[in-house]
């Protein structure tokens, strides 16, 4: 199963921003999210990400 950005985005609904990858990945360890999708936020680039479409953006291009 390939994980979409749409169900990224799901998994990360209610973040507080600004975020960086890191507090991503470590959301997603907190939080259950699968093995699929931290590899996929792992992958994102090393960067804070000030709002929601942001985050969008680079999950979409990383997701295709």
């Amino acid at each position: 199963m390939t994980v979409t950005g749409a169900q990224l985005q799901e998994f990360l609904a209610g973040l507080d921003y600004p975020v960086s990858r890191e507090d991503l990945v470590r959301w997603g360890q907190e939080n259950g999210v699968s093995t699929e999708a931290l590899q996929a936020l792992r992958t994102l680039p090393a960067e804070e990400f000030d709002t929601p479409a942001e985050l969008g953006e680079a999950l979409v291009t990383l997701t295709g």
